[in-house]
């Protein structure tokens, strides 16, 4: 009788490749809320140090009311892109 290697039932398979997916995704999201955070609360806790001017108005000014708002739209870009290339990389995005 010949040796076979043991082989993972095909619902072990998806299951681990779900998990997998799923560490990935959760780190993905800690790490934009890190990044949110830093943003956010960064800014603030050193606005008073940013003190030039940056097209006219103080730079902590201009931070808080324009650059904290476009940083957020490009981190959501970057986080919809990256969601869309891990969702192919597990074999989880939607077929159309």
């Amino acid at each position: 009788m010949p040796m076979t290697a043991p082989t993972t039932p095909p619902d072990a398979e998806v299951r681990l490749r779900e998990t997998r997916y799923w560490h990935a995704t959760r780190r993905l999201i800690l790490t934009c809320l890190g990044l949110w955070v830093l943003v956010v609360f960064g800014g603030t806790y050193f606005a008073r140090s940013l003190d030039f001017r940056f097209f006219g108005w103080p730079f902590s000014f201009w931070l808080a009311a324009q650059g904290s708002l476009l940083f957020f739209v490009a981190l959501v870009a970057w986080l919809a892109r990256r969601m869309s290339r891990m969702d192919r990389e597990f074999d989880v995005d939607e077929q159309d």
